[in-house]
């Protein structure tokens, strides 16, 4: 048997003994402040503590001692040597990524007019479906599953030209878009009812996952800005043989409602959950957040925990949820997760980088914004992790003569004595001469209009794709393939907040203007 040997005066005392070890005055050795002697269980079981040691402390080796030496008779007890277990880690190949599509994404339209969620372009040239699938990539996990439903032609195009070939090795892997169908039956006429319902209606192909052992299944969601290694997040799920682990973050009194809130104990065990609770109820979900290490200034300003909607199911745990457990439950935040909460280990892992649900028109174009200051909280850029999307092959950008400050100007755009100042300018934009560009997203152009197309459409009277001379825009969201003529005014001028006017090419939605894809804003319009 491994043993160290401690070897003591009989009938002895230890004093003084300190934090880091018994001593007699200032000299220490391993354990916790104790007073005893040799024939006191209390002594005993504070040596054999203050013996167990985790991977921060150094390792005891086998046969190490520690020996008191005295003059009398010496009495020598042998203790067993904690064993060191180690850490089963967790294997990315018995890991699926679930990544849902979105559902109709009214909270993002116009934008979603034509385009599912996850589709929408961010940051100049990504899709926010890039964020799961690249996260996903950069942790080792290559069995990847999308459920579309919505609008999903444009995505499921750029999922085939961005992930099928180009470059990124699967291995043994996948990426494989499960589309809402139609199946024979009174229930299979119904399309996605819900998160969790669209999981259920494909539950047969995540049953063959199982037995590809499949051990835990990722559900992740199309809309969110972060950069997260999935890999810590899988392995505090199985260090704590959790059932259900919630991806969490402290967030503040203002968006609080917005989500799914948490209640936890001194373990990081969830105890109550409640979805985008309000009045009351969303009080009763304050907590002290400085027990997830905020200082107590960060705690006073953000008192909830909220659910990212990133969660980790043990396979065995998801599909008996679904399909036996709660058959008709539809959604994971509102019912799902809050019923598990009762019956299931559920586990709250902590989130402490940049993440942003970007399910508004107002965080989207707060967030793509926030990509253009000096410091930014959130990159696209880590030579280490990066952010995969679609290869376009487009020519540098040309920029003659033009004022930029705190902007991101993508690839394949033409720029002439202009002015950009945070703004994002999206691939293959155009922007003429004398233009004034201010706090604005433009999502740029699908394809190019020659300088021949563009001066037959001028001196026809009808505008190019682009924005024309000497318009002026600012507090804006300009959708792809936009026409802009020249003379125009797009300010906002009377602070309107909320307006639908379709007919001209544009709506308002918290204040912000956008204007809508393949519209024509014809020449010295104000707006």
């Amino acid at each position: 048997m491994d043993s160290c040997c401690a070897a003591l005066k009989a009938n002895s005392h230890l004093v003084s003994a300190r934090k880091d070890g018994f001593g007699n005055g200032d000299n220490a050795f391993l354990g916790e402040r104790v007073r005893g002697s040799l024939n006191s269980s209390v002594w005993l079981n504070h040596l054999t503590n203050s013996l167990r040691t985790d991977k921060k402390q150094n390792k005891i080796k086998t046969g190490a001692s520690a020996v008191l030496i005295s003059s009398t008779p010496r009495e020598t007890l042998t203790l067993p040597q904690p064993r060191l277990v180690e850490k089963r880690r967790v294997d990315p190949k018995n890991v699926a990524s679930i990544i849902l599509g979105g559902g109709a994404g009214t909270h993002l339209f116009p934008l979603t007019r034509r385009a599912a969620t996850p589709a929408v372009p961010v940051g100049g040239c990504y899709k926010l479906i890039d964020i799961p699938m690249s996260n996903s990539i950069n942790s080792g996990i290559n069995k990847i599953f999308v459920l579309t439903q919505f609008n999903s032609a444009s995505l499921n195009r750029h999922l085939a030209r961005t992930y099928y070939g180009n470059g990124i090795n699967f291995g043994d892997g996948f990426v494989e878009v499960l589309a809402a169908t139609q199946t024979s039956g009174e229930a299979g006429k119904k399309w996605f009812q819900g998160t969790a319902d669209a999981v259920r209606q494909f539950i047969w192909v995540f049953e063959d996952a199982k037995n590809r052992d499949i051990e835990n299944i990722l559900i992740l969601c199309g809309d969110h800005l972060y950069r997260m290694d999935y890999m810590e997040f899988l392995q505090s799920h199985a260090d704590r043989n959790a059932d259900i682990t919630i991806s969490c973050m402290a967030v503040d009194n203002s968006r609080a409602s917005d989500y799914g809130l948490v209640k936890i104990d001194g373990r990081g065990r969830i105890v109550h959950f409640a979805e985008k609770p309000k009045g009351a109820d969303l009080k009763a979900m304050q907590t002290d957040t400085t027990l997830l290490g905020l200082s107590p200034q960060e705690a006073m300003r953000s008192p909830y925990i909220a659910s990212m909607g990133v969660y980790v199911f043990k396979t065995e745990v998801l599909l008996k949820l679904l399909r036996w457990r709660y058959p008709t439950s539809n959604d994971f935040g509102s019912e799902i997760i809050p019923a598990a909460v009762m019956e299931h280990d559920v586990q709250a892992y902590i989130f402490r980088d940049y993440w942003e649900d970007i399910g508004t028109i107002k965080s989207f174009y707060e967030a793509n914004l926030a990509l253009t200051e000096e410091f930014p909280k959130f990159e696209f850029y880590d030579p280490k992790t990066p952010f995969y999307t679609s290869p376009r092959y487009l020519p540098p950008t040309k920029i003659d003569k033009c004022r930029i400050k705190d902007a991101i100007i993508s690839h394949g755009c033409f720029l002439r004595e202009c002015t950009v100042q945070h703004s994002i300018v999206g691939e293959r934009s155009r922007l003429d001469y004398g233009v004034e560009l201010q706090d604005t997203v433009m999502l740029g152009a699908d394809n190019y209009q020659t300088e021949s197309e563009i001066a037959s459409l001028l001196a026809e009277g009808k505008v190019p794709i682009g924005i024309g001379r000497n318009t002026k825009i600012r507090n804006c969201i300009i959708d792809k393939n936009a026409k802009i003529g020249k003379d125009v005014v797009i300010v906002n001028k009377d602070g309107v907040q909320e307006a639908d006017r379709p007919e001209d090419g544009f709506y308002i939605r918290s204040g912000i203007t956008i204007i809508l894809e393949k519209a024509t804003i014809e020449d010295g319009k104000v707006i």
